[in-house]
């Protein structure tokens, strides 16, 4: 069949590992399914894994993806589910530590077909087209879950999200406002806070700038380069929710003198469930948002997709299509 995948590591230009071409179908052991694949989206996740971060050079060759959505063996139209956990593991399938993604231990999703266990798969509601859907598993899981799980979050709060224009970003943009919070958004380019303000944002700001007041939260995905300015922005007894460091993970100043003195709330996010990512499907069909596509592409042209990612210049999702 025909699949995107990585034949080797490269720290510098992970790009030359990457490999569009044949491979085997995906065997489907007992309890799993196979969905056909109508479309898929990038995540920075598979551009780390051409870096070799999360990835074993034994399990080379092997399919990038996380996210798709297509049809069962039924015919029926679903949403694929990226954490697979282990075979024991009861409960909140984030917290297993044995958990992986699609593309770590077991095949990804660019490709024709990808098996998955069948609890991992998600109805698909008629109101999203599977361009839409595929964008869903982790960008907009891991922003569901930083707003209302760990963030616990509730219209007519607020909060302010940090870099918007990547995938996270922007789907905290969107399901922020669809949930009735108020939202501010930060970015270097101006280009991107007119594009935040367009897809819900109430207010912009350029990063690390002074902000009129303090907020209820902070989704935080920037790390290293924001911190000092999230902590700073919050109202005593407010959360900082964190789910990835793209700008480095060491700080110059953790601000422990504010969180403690502020009693401020430092949070981990870590992508999201298979219940999770039912509600937010259920949350789009009932509200009527969609998530923010960059670029589509046939997957035929999926180097276009990852050299777009790899130089920052995209603002939502890239969606490839089969």
């Amino acid at each position: 069949m025909f699949a995107v995948y990585a034949e080797s590591f490269s720290s510098d230009t992970p790009l030359d590992g990457l490999v569009v071409g044949e491979r085997p179908d995906p065997e489907v052991p007992d309890g799993w399914t196979m969905v056909t694949v109508k479309a898929a989206s990038l995540n920075h996740h598979d551009l780390w894994s051409l870096r070799g971060v999360g990835l074993r050079e034994e399990a080379l060759p092997m399919i990038l993806g996380c996210d798709a959505a297509g049809l069962d063996e039924d015919g029926n139209e679903v949403v694929v589910h990226a954490v697979i956990p282990s075979a024991s593991w009861t409960g909140d399938e984030t917290f297993d530590p044995r958990r992986s993604l699609l593309s770590e231990r077991h095949q990804g999703t660019f490709a024709d077909k990808v098996a998955v266990p069948r609890a991992n798969v998600v109805p698909k509601p008629a109101s999203l087209s599977f361009e839409e859907a595929a964008c869903l598993p982790t960008a907009w899981l891991t922003a569901y879950r930083m707003l209302f799980t760990q963030g616990g979050l509730k219209a007519g709060d607020s909060v302010l999200v940090q870099g918007a224009g990547g995938g996270v970003a922007t789907a905290l943009i969107t399901l922020a406002r669809a949930g009735g919070l108020r939202v501010w958004a930060t970015s270097r380019d101006e280009a991107k806070r007119s594009r935040a303000l367009e897809i819900g944002a109430h207010e912009v700001f350029e990063s690390n700038a002074k902000l009129p007041g303090k907020v209820d939260a902070v989704m935080e995905t920037v790390g290293r380069a924001t911190w000092s300015h999230s902590i700073r922005a919050l109202r005593p007894g407010g959360a900082i929710v964190i789910s990835g460091t793209t700008s480095g993970p060491k700080l110059d100043d953790a601000e422990l003198t504010r969180i403690f003195f502020l009693q401020l709330r430092v949070v981990g996010s870590t992508m999201g469930t298979r219940q999770e990512l039912a509600s937010l499907v259920q949350m789009l069909d009932a509200t009527g948002t969609t998530p923010l596509i960059d670029r589509l592409m046939p997957m035929e042209q999926a180097a276009d997709g990852f050299a777009a990612m790899a130089d920052g210049d995209v603002f939502g999702k890239v969606v490839f299509t089969r």
